[in-house]
């Protein structure tokens, strides 16, 4: 494989680690094995993190495994990390693209630069990509095309990066998170944290998940300085604006009307999941509207983590969801679902599953709410509608997720 020395291989996995965001954290563990299965058990495994204290919640630092914290101003230390390595490994779903902000992108094309520059092999491991600025597709362009090998997870993702001009090898396959492994301890996770939460129990047949996300926060800006409550980690602040205000105040209108009228009309409860903890303060602005709060609760990533989360998931009886990952790690149970998207992940992972355009709303349609009403009662009221579609999507998903490690091994051999 890499010439080490007969030493343990040292691979560096650069991502959104530590967010308390269940995606990134079942991508994470999925990509740990894979790494293991293709190097070996002993293989040295360092992940950077902005936020140590949240990733040691979910990843257990071993002798091989290893948990580097880094600064907010990340460029010297994600020189130095890429130098003390053998494989840099970008490791985050959303790499090229600039939806959240510019500066996780910068941090995954810096850690390609520092690769190239001191010849250490570069893979972008099952990733995507989406809306970009006119400077930084230029970004891409330029730096992505320095990688040795990208594989995407889309093939939307592939011909996106092709149209911008990367010439790097592209080949494109699944997410990780489809051969990500639930602890089975967790199997009856939703059952029992309803009926520690409330005097109802749950069961899987009569409970809808929301998976929601507040789109006014985005995109993240830097500045040397803003207001404390915008504050996301020095110098990243919130975006702030009347018109984010307003949006944020239909979404928290929409979905809390929703959510009642799902309960009252069809007789179900409904978590309110929060994907990743920036959800949290919308989901409670949510429950806080609502007029059934007793059949509602939240179930959220800053408490639980993916086994837990994913188990819960997969016992929905119908997922609404504007979390890619929430869509991703229920369509192993054959969950019926509908997106409210505002990027190009859930499209195009609905494009492949079929479920597009017929499950499928923009977040911005302006008739929004009156198409999602339509859609719910047609899924709650025919259950198997999707089984179909999501029985073969889920099948070919899995076989796309599972040539990830082929492909680096494959890679990895012709480094020899």
């Amino acid at each position: 494989m890499i010439e080490t020395d007969n030493t343990p291989p040292k691979v560096l996995l650069v991502g959104y680690n530590g967010a308390n965001n269940t995606g990134s954290e079942a991508r994470l563990l999925s990509i740990i094995e894979d790494v293991r299965s293709v190097l070996g058990p002993h293989t040295e495994i360092t992940v950077p993190t902005l936020n140590e204290e949240n990733l040691r919640r979910y990843l257990k630092e071993d002798e091989h495994l290893h948990i580097t914290p880094i600064p907010s101003i990340f460029f010297f230390a994600v020189d130095r990390l890429v130098r003390e390595h053998d494989l840099v490994l970008l490791v985050e779903g959303s790499c090229y693209m600039d939806t959240w902000t510019s500066a996780l992108l910068w941090a995954f094309l810096w850690a390609t630069h520092s690769a190239h520059r001191q010849k250490r092999p570069c893979v972008a491991y099952a990733v995507d990509a989406g809306h970009l600025s006119r400077f930084n597709k230029w970004l891409v362009r330029r730096e992505a095309s320095k990688t040795d090998l990208i594989i995407t997870r889309t093939r939307y993702a592939a011909d996106r990066l092709e149209e911008i001009g990367v010439n790097a090898p592209i080949t494109s396959t699944a997410d990780c998170a489809f051969t990500f492994q639930e602890d089975p301890d967790d199997h009856d996770f939703l059952e029992k944290i309803w009926s520690e939460s409330t005097a109802d129990p749950g069961r899987g047949d009569d409970v809808v998940g929301l998976a929601v996300v507040d789109f006014s926060l985005w995109p993240v800006v830097i500045r040397p300085w803003g207001r404390k409550k915008d504050l996301y980690k020095w110098p990243y602040y919130f975006s702030r604006s009347k018109e984010r205000k307003k949006a944020y105040e239909q979404l928290v209108e929409g979905w809390s009307r929703e959510a009642d009228r799902i309960i009252e009309k069809h007789d179900k409860k409904v978590v309110i999941i929060c994907m990743e903890e920036l959800d949290q303060p919308l989901a409670e602005d949510i429950h806080q509207r609502m007029k059934n709060k007793d059949k509602c609760m939240i179930i959220s990533s800053k408490k639980y983590n993916a086994s837990q989360m994913t188990s819960m998931l997969c016992k929905l009886d119908l997922l609404v969801t504007s979390r890619y990952h929430a869509a991703v790690l229920s369509l192993r149970s054959g969950v019926s679902q509908i997106a409210v998207a505002h990027d190009p992940r859930l499209t195009s992972l609905y494009q492949d599953l079929h479920l597009y355009p017929d499950y499928f709303i923009c977040h911005d349609d302006p008739h929004l709410w009156e198409d999602l009403t339509r859609k719910v009662d047609l899924l709650l009221g025919n259950p198997d509608l999707e089984r179909p579609h999501l029985k073969r999507g889920l099948q070919d998903q899995l076989s796309l997720s599972q040539k990830n490690p082929i492909l680096l091994e494959e890679f990895l051999e012709k480094k020899c």
